[in-house]
């Protein structure tokens, strides 16, 4: 016997990043279920986790950050139209923090760190080659900005799903 979802339908307010602003709305258990699973995937990737600068590979953040587009594609088709397209649904905020948030970064930084890539001199490792671009130190400031974001959609989630308590606003 399937179990019931015990998550108690509540009405959640809070606000995100990317131009996104405040939404408020009661989410029902396909927006919750949905919420989940896109909060699974946030959190277990670079996306929320911050990149050290002896650790990990610039390319290894941007392939994970880039993955989250067939994951949420993925996430939002088996939620169907539950989940929402509307700017206070988790399908409409998911999509928004795609095009708004993930796609300007992606966009900018990946054929930029493409080109500094087919330039590696065969006897450099990848990681050695990343660290002399110029251009690193400015990739993983953004990174930074960019995974502060992302968390705080994360914590939407979070609280979306049930699984996190909301805070007040600072402001309160």
């Amino acid at each position: 016997m399937p179990k019931s979802d015990p998550a108690k339908i509540k009405k959640v307010s809070f606000s995100l990043p990317f131009g996104i602003g405040s939404v408020e709305w009661e989410a029902d258990p396909t927006e919750r279920r949905a919420a989940w699973s896109l909060y699974v995937e946030l959190v277990t990737r670079i996306a929320v986790q911050s990149l050290e600068i002896d650790n990990g590979l610039l390319r290894e953040a941007l392939t994970s950050l880039y993955n989250l587009f067939p994951v949420t594609r993925q996430v939002l088709k088996e939620g169907g139209p539950d989940v929402g397209a509307s700017h206070d649904s988790v399908g409409g905020i998911a999509i928004a923090v795609l095009n708004n948030g993930l796609r300007p970064f992606l966009s900018k930084w990946h054929p930029l760190l493409q080109t500094w890539e087919a330039q590696r001199p065969p006897h450099q490792s990848p990681k050695e080659h990343e660290r002399n671009w110029s251009e690193e130190p400015k990739l993983r400031d953004e990174l930074e900005s960019l995974r502060k974001d992302l968390e705080q959609y994360a914590n939407a989630l979070a609280v979306i799903a049930g699984v996190k308590e909301e805070k007040p606003n600072k402001a309160d």
